[in-house]
């Protein structure tokens, strides 16, 4: 197996079984001797068969014998840390190692589905693989010291994702790397500004990514789409101070290969960096007015998604839209009627139909012909049900388990979903390859059979979803 693809294998391929473990209110002096028995470093701590915390020798020399303390006169849990991180045992290896870089720590509780411990994993266990790999890419990123780092270091996140592509890693897994490859880059960016130029920041705001990104479905022509939510109680000179980080961050993310959204969504611009109330009161105005510009400004924002600050701000804006959609769902219905008007480009027999743009004969935008119908019309699900979490597979799988899809219909929509992705993915990976512009058209006469009759399904499951957003949203009655 191609050393990149380790990292695409699940935990528990990787993981220490027989964990050893002591219990919260077990005597510390108890824990250090059967640690000294065992030669180990560190002990989870458990209720049960679930994970509480973790205790290590560090924490003994820096809690207890630094300050002098009687270890004679201490339970496990009072120098314990807690809660221990966990990851599932199903989850990719580098969503492990994401996990730890973004939390600055080196070791990972493994848990089954139901949450019980079944091992643990350290970064000292990711470092046996070979170097050349995504988790090397991510301790680059770590190290990077300046913008030209990390230039080169976004150009190499393509470079792996073109050098990817020509294995059989599935569509979803490499979405989900390229996302957390990017967010990488972007907290090693804030924490560089921060080091360097905005030491004083307020604590008060939060930096959000929102559209695809948001969503975590960027592929290798994703722009930006970004903004400021900072606290109403912030003062002027607060405010001026988060302005010029805001300026300073997109122009750096410009400077460093990041395309800047054409449209100006991005957090320099004062209309995308707003207080919370005043980003409530615009969201009220959209939602209360949907209009077609307003339809496109509320729809991408309700995929916002923290990527760095307070969480707090973020959580009091996505509890606005819930609450304030619950009250009146007539934006969700415009937006769902909005989808609408990207039909499959399917003639008659069931004949794909190319653009009747001269430029593009013999292609499609696969963004229109089918991806956008199916993101929106699954996000007006998901606002409906008052549950907007995770991308647009996430939430096909959360809408079946809540009863609103059934089964044939969320496993026409995954798999039409993955394989129109996938199309776009390979032409962005080809243009790349061949040093064109990354656009949405596929040539259809560059697929093979199989890949036709399968696009041809695809988009007849796009078409089945939206009679039945038309029928679930009753929008004949729309006008």
């Amino acid at each position: 197996m191609a050393e990149e693809n380790q990292f695409f294998r699940p935990v528990t391929d990787f993981c220490r079984r027989g964990v050893v473990t002591c219990g919260a209110d077990d005597k510390l002096v108890d824990v250090v001797a059967i640690m000294r028995e065992r030669n180990i470093s560190s002990i989870v701590v458990t209720a049960g068969d679930k994970p509480l915390g973790i205790f290590t020798d560090r924490d003994l020399r820096n809690k207890v014998v630094a300050l002098g303390l009687d270890p004679n006169t201490l339970a496990v849990r009072d120098i314990m840390n807690a809660p221990l991180a966990v990851i599932r045992e199903d989850d990719f290896l580098y969503e492990a190692l994401y996990r730890m870089s973004r939390a600055g720590i080196h070791r990972l509780g493994v848990v089954d589905r139901q949450g019980a411990l079944v091992g643990i994993i350290t970064d000292t266990d990711i470092l046996k693989l070979q170097a050349h790999s995504p988790h090397q890419l991510v301790l680059d990123i770590e190290k990077a010291e300046t913008l030209d780092d990390l230039a080169v270091l976004h150009k190499r996140i393509e470079a792996l994702v073109v050098h990817l592509s020509g294995t059989n890693l599935q569509t979803r897994d490499m979405v989900r790397l390229i996302a957390n490859l990017n967010d990488q880059i972007l907290l090693r960016l804030i924490a560089l500004l921060r080091r360097e130029r905005f030491a004083d920041l307020p604590e008060g705001f939060a930096f959000v990514v929102m559209g695809s990104e948001g969503r975590s479905e960027q592929t290798l022509s994703t722009d930006q789409d970004n903004a400021i939510v900072y606290a109403d109680t912030l003062g002027a000179d607060e405010v001026a101070q988060v302005e010029a980080f805001s300026q300073a961050l997109i122009n750096a993310l410009i400077e460093i290969g990041v395309p800047p959204c054409p449209g100006g969504i991005m957090a320099k611009n004062p209309e995308w960096r707003r207080s919370l109330g005043k980003w409530k009161g615009e969201i009220s105005r959209w939602f209360d007015t949907p209009t077609p510009d307003n339809i496109m400004m509320g729809s991408m924002f309700v995929d916002l998604r923290l990527i760095y600050g307070d969480a707090a701000l973020v959580e009091a804006l996505k509890s606005h839209i819930f609450t304030h959609l619950a009250k009146d769902r007539g934006f969700i219905m415009r937006m769902a009627q909005n989808m609408m008007g990207f039909k499959p480009p399917l003639g008659w027999f069931g004949k794909i139909k190319s653009s009747s743009d001269p430029a593009h004969r013999g292609e499609i935008d696969i963004k229109k012909a089918g991806i956008f119908a199916i993101t929106d019309g699954i996000k007006a699900l998901s606002l409906e049900a008052g549950k907007l979490d995770g991308g647009t597979l996430d939430r096909i799988d959360s809408l079946h388990a809540g009863g609103v899809l059934k089964s044939e219909m969320a496993e026409d929509l995954d798999a039409s979903f993955e394989f129109l992705v996938h199309l776009r993915l390979r032409g962005h990976v080809e243009a790349v390859t061949e040093g064109r512009t990354t656009s949405n058209y596929i040539r259809l006469d560059e697929l093979n059979r199989m890949e036709s009759a399968r696009l041809h399904s695809a988009l007849e499951g796009v078409a089945r979803f939206q009679q039945f957003i038309q029928h679930h949203f009753s929008l004949n009655l729309l006008r």
